[in-house]
This record gives C-alpha cells, structure tokens and sequence, in this order.
C-alpha cells in the first residue's frame, strides 16, 4: 500500500501524539509496528532492545539499506495541534518527523526498489543509545541513512562527538569563615580548568571559526551537598569533540586537571564525518533537485547514532530528514508539514534508484 499525503500526515500526527520519553517508547513503537503492517511491510516486529522494524524489497536483494531513526524524546509536554500547515508537539522535528519519513518513503518505494530496504525505529537515543547500540553488533546494511532533521533539502555528513561526565570535590565541612576553599570554590576553579583546556585544542588550519572543530564545554548543571561533617560540590559537564579528539584521551588528560576529584564518566562518541562523493550521497542530491531544491551539505555540532553505529559498519552513510534542528529540545517545536511531504518525496525517489 502507497500511502496518500493525508495519511503520511494522520500517521505523523499519531506518532507525536503517542508519548515516547527515552526508555518508555513502547506505545510509539506499536503506532509505527502497525502503520508498517498497514503499509504491506514484510518481518515487523521488534528486537531484544526494543526496536521497532519492518522491511520492503525482494528479501535477496544484493543491496541492502537500513533508514534508522528514534522513537523516543526528551521531556516536555507541547499540545499537539496542526495550525497554518505546521504540527506541533515534543518529537516532530526530533524525531519522528525524519522516522515517519523514512516509512512514508520506503512504503511508497516498496514495488519499486531493486534493494532491501529495513526501516528501524531506535530506542534510548536520548539516553544512552541503547538500541543503537545493540544494532552496531548486528551486521552492517550496505547503506545507511540516519533519519535526524537537517531540512528537506539538506544532506548532513557528519555529527561532532561528545564525552559527558561528572566531577564531584568532597572537603571537611568547615565555618564559611574558614580560609580553607570550599568545594564550591574548588568545583568552580576545575570548571575554569576544564574551558582553559579546551581553549588549548587547535582546530586545522582554516577551520579555525568553524564550530564543527571546535572542542566545546557545556556545564550542564551543579550540585552541593553537606552533611555537617563533609561538603561535596559536583558538576555536569557536556564535551563536544571535534574530529580527532579520542574520547579516551580525553577522559584521561580531564582526570589529570583535578586529581583530588571524582570522576565518573559516561561512553564517549568519537566525531563521524562520511565521503562526500559516494552513490548514496548523489543519489539524495539528485533527489532534491528533482524536488525543486538546491542541495545543502552539512556537518551538525550535536551526535546522533550514527556515531555510535558508522565506526563499526563503515558504510555509505548520510543522514537525512525534515526540520529545524534549532528547534530539537525547545518548547517551540514543530514542523512544517510542507516541507515534512517534500523530504518523503526526496526519500522515495532515492530508495527507488537504488
């Protein structure tokens, strides 16, 4: 079954009306288990994560690609509502606008494409990019198209990584008017530290201003805590690497700045950049052309999984989807439905050449 532009839209709209936080994704997945096996798609189901699949194409078919996108969101509560052709609501730019494309399109391809084409909706990637993580020791599609909002008429290339983690100082509790530095104090020195640090990487020559290669802090939020006898101030921290920052080095050289503290660190990501001049990657351009567009090609500061599954597959990858990704974790998000129909067409045709 071709869906019609209306019930693109109907199984949109169902999609960010289903809510989806990181790790409770289940309602989305059966919304999207049963649009595939409305829309004639072959194996739905979900996996030993979570996930939730389908496939359309000859099953032995030579090419293989995966569209792999997210079900879950961020916290948030934004009405769902369609007004002056935009939807809103928390997930429609990040990211089931991009997903629902990805089965719209692999529906419409379906007697079309000479490949295997096998729509997956991730969970965790708000989190810890659990399903993501149990695809990577899966075997590798031949392609791979991240379904993340860069605009309809945009190819993302690549994803800046990044290494969370948190500094935690514990001092004997003492009076404030103590010459001794309170933890606070030393936190607040170590954050001071951690920038100065980071103020010390070089990007390449001539890619100086480009935020892409730049190795960014964010102090994601504090915390202090005393129970009389000892003080313990902590921070978050947020690092977003730029191509060639190891997330191992990194956690070792930021030990070193504080070696009274704490750390606890999560998994890093290393950055990801595909080749411009691959099949895959013309493929999209012509699509967009066809469409009407010019083709923009981008590297975006955030991550995605596809930093978590390109190191291991190493295949033809982009990502592609509708949105504003300025718009992902804000309460303003919504998506234009226009654009939303004209990322389905570019994916369809892309499928369907392959």
């Amino acid at each position: 079954m071709k869906p019609t532009d209306d019930q693109a839209v109907e199984f949109l709209t169902e999609m960010v009306r289903t809510p989806s936080l990181c790790g409770s994704e289940d309602g989305v997945a059966d919304v999207m288990c049963g649009a595939m096996e409305e829309f004639g798609f072959e194996e739905v189901g979900r996996d030993g994560a979570g996930n939730a699949f389908g496939s359309v194409g000859p099953a032995d078919a030579p090419r293989t690609l995966m569209l792999l996108g997210h079900m879950d969101t961020v916290p948030g509560l934004i009405p769902v509502e369609r007004r002056d052709g935009l939807l809103y609501g928390r997930g429609a730019v990040d990211a089931k606008g991009p997903l629902a494309t990805a089965v719209v399109a692999a529906a419409r391809a379906a007697g079309t494409t000479s490949a295997r084409v096998t729509v997956v909706g991730a969970v965790q990637e708000e989190g810890p990019s659990g399903g993501a993580r149990y695809l990577a020791e899966r075997p590798a599609p031949g392609m791979l198209v991240i379904a993340e909002p860069g605009g309809w008429d945009s190819i993302v290339l690549g994803y800046k990584g990044s290494q969370r983690f948190t500094a935690s100082i514990t001092v004997p509790a003492s009076h404030s008017a103590a010459p001794e530095p309170t933890a606070p104090e030393l936190a607040f020195d170590l954050w001071s530290r951690i920038r100065e640090w980071c103020d010390r990487h070089v990007p390449p020559a001539g890619k100086e201003a480009q935020v892409f290669y730049q190795l960014s802090p964010t102090l994601l939020s504090t915390d202090w805590e005393d129970d009389g006898l000892r003080e313990t101030a902590s921070l978050y921290v947020s690092l977003r690497l730029p191509p060639g920052v190891d997330p191992a080095c990194v956690r070792e050289q930021i030990s070193e700045l504080a070696p009274q503290a704490e750390f606890s660190f999560q998994p890093g990501e290393a950055a990801v950049r595909s080749h411009r001049r691959t099949p895959l990657v013309s493929g999209f351009a012509r699509g967009i052309r066809d469409e009407g567009g010019t083709p923009h090609y981008k590297v975006k500061t955030g991550t995605s999984d596809m930093n978590v599954v390109l190191p291991v597959w190493n295949c033809q990858a982009v990502a592609y989807g509708p949105g504003d990704s300025h718009l992902d974790h804000t309460p303003r998000e919504h998506l234009r439905l226009d654009e939303y129909l004209s990322a389905v067409r570019v994916l369809t045709r892309v499928i369907e050449e392959l």
